[in-house]
C-alpha cells in the first residue's frame, strides 16, 4: 500500500476529489485504500473553510487510530510528498502532502520542537517510516522507545531552537476583568443591535500572518502592524477574497475595522481545555523564552489570543500595559521572569491526567487568571 497522502488545497475540496483520485490513481498503479480516503475526505475540508493551507511540516492531532484499529498511530503529520509533483488542473495548481502516521509522544515532540525535526529522525528508522517515511499501522514502539538516544536530540532542538509551533486552533477564551460584567460598552462582547463583535478581515489577516512568521527563525520576531493595508493574502500571491474575513454569512453588523480601538485591560481571566492548557508550557518554554509569540484561535468563538514576549516587535501590548484587546483578540505581554514563575506554578499542566478538572491558577500580582474548564464548558452555545 503507499504512504497516506494528502492534497493540500485552496479551492473546494468536493469538487476537486474527482480530480484528485483520478490523479493519484495514474501515479500509483498500487490503489487506494478506501480508510485513507475517507481520513483525507476529512481533513480536505478543515483547512479550506478557513482559507488555510496544510504546509510540510505541519501536525494533525487525531485522537483516534488512523485505521480504526488499536494502532498507537493516531496523529499525523505532514512533508512533501516524494514521488507526486505539483499537477495543473482546472481549479488551480495542486500540491500534493504525505500523511505520516505518529504516536502520541511523537506528536507532542514535534509541537515542542518542530515537525521537520520529528520527520528526519522518521527517517532514520526504518520500522517507523524510513527514507519514504511509509506509515506501518502495526508499529507498536514510539522511535523513542526503540532509539532512546533520539529524545536527547528533541531534547537539544529544543533548548537550542525552542519551538516552531507559533500557533493553535484551540478551544479557549478570554474575559476583561478590569469592568464589570454588567459594562457592556467596554467588554469584549461587545454589540451592536444583537450581533456579537467579530474579528475584522484586517485582525484575521495579522493573526494568519502571525502564525506564518512564527514558523520563521528571525532574530526579531514581528507582529505585522494592524493599520497598514494589507498585501494581497496570506502567501502575498492571491487576490484579496471576502472569505478572508471569519464573518459568519448571518452577520449583518460588522464594524469596520479603523472604528475598533485598541483598549488596554487592567486584569484577564484565561480559559482553556485540556488540550489547550497542556500546550501552554510550550508555549512559554518553546516560545516566548525563545523571543517569539504564540497565538490561541478559538474554533468555538470568534476570538484569539497570542502571547508576546518582549522582543516581539509590532505588538499592542507593551511592558507598561501587558493586556491589551483590539477587538476580541487579546494580546498578553510576558516577561522572561514572570514566564519563568508561570512554568514553575504550571508544572502540573505537563502531567494532565494527574489534576482534576475544573483547574485555576492565579497571579493576583500581576492581576491574571488561567482556568483549566471541561471540553463542556466551550461546547455550549451560551458560552
Amino acid at each position: 500500500m503507499p504512504p497516506l497522502r494528502l492534497s493540500s488545497l485552496e479551492r473546494d475540496p468536493s469538487s476537486l476529489l474527482e480530480v484528485l483520485a483520478s490523479t493519484y490513481l495514474q501515479q500509483h498503479t498500487t490503489g487506494l485504500s478506501f480508510q485513507i480516503l475517507e481520513v483525507e475526505w476529512v481533513l480536505l475540508p478543515h483547512p479550506c473553510s478557513a482559507e488555510n493551507t496544510f504546509c510540510s511540516g505541519d501536525h494533525v492531532s487525531w485522537h483516534s487510530p488512523l485505521d480504526n484499529s488499536e494502532s498507537r498511530i493516531q496523529h499525523m503529520l505532514l512533508t512533501e510528498d516524494p514521488q507526486m509533483q505539483p499537477v495543473q488542473t482546472p481549479f488551480g495548481v495542486v500540491t500534493f502532502l504525505q500523511i505520516v502516521g505518529v504516536c502520541t509522544e511523537e506528536l507532542h515532540a514535534a509541537q515542542q520542537w518542530n515537525g521537520q525535526g520529528i520527520l528526519e529522525l522518521l527517517r532514520t528508522v526504518p520500522i517507523a517510516g524510513g527514507p519514504w517515511l511509509i506509515t506501518d499501522m502495526r508499529r507498536g514502539e514510539t522511535i523513542f522507545e526503540i532509539d532512546p538516544h533520539l529524545q536527547e536530540r528533541v531534547d537539544k532542538g529544543i533548548e537550542t531552537d525552542g519551538s516552531n509551533l507559533s500557533g493553535v486552533s484551540a478551544k479557549c477564551a478570554w474575559d476583561d476583568l478590569s469592568r464589570p460584567p454588567e459594562d457592556d460598552e467596554d467588554s469584549r462582547s461587545i454589540c451592536i443591535g444583537t450581533q456579537h463583535r467579530r474579528l475584522s478581515g484586517k485582525d484575521t489577516e495579522q493573526i494568519r500572518e502571525t502564525l506564518r512568521r512564527g514558523l520563521e527563525i528571525n532574530s526579531k520576531p514581528v507582529l505585522p502592524p494592524i493599520n497598514p493595508q494589507r498585501q494581497n493574502g496570506l502567501t502575498h500571491d492571491r487576490a484579496p477574497s471576502r472569505k478572508d474575513s471569519l464573518e459568519s454569512d448571518s452577520s449583518t453588523a460588522i464594524i469596520p475595522h479603523e472604528l475598533i480601538r485598541t483598549r488596554q485591560l487592567e486584569s484577564v481571566h484565561l480559559k482553556f481545555n485540556q488540550e489547550s492548557g497542556a500546550l501552554i508550557p510550550l508555549c512559554l518554554r518553546g516560545r516566548l523564552l525563545h523571543g517569539r509569540h504564540f497565538t490561541y484561535k478559538s474554533i468555538t468563538g470568534d476570538m484569539a489570543i497570542t502571547f508576546v514576549s518582549t522582543g516581539v516587535e509590532g505588538a499592542f501590548a507593551t511592558e507598561e500595559h501587558p493586556y491589551a484587546a483590539h477587538g476580541p483578540w487579546l494580546q498578553i505581554l510576558l516577561t522572561e521572569e514572570f514566564v519563568e514563575k508561570m512554568l514553575e506554578d504550571l508544572e502540573d499542566l505537563t502531567s494532565p491526567e494527574e489534576f482534576k478538572l475544573p483547574k485555576e491558577y492565579s497571579w493576583p500580582e500581576k492581576k491574571l487568571k488561567v482556568s483549566i474548564l471541561p471540553d463542556v464548558v466551550f461546547d455550549s452555545p451560551l458560552h
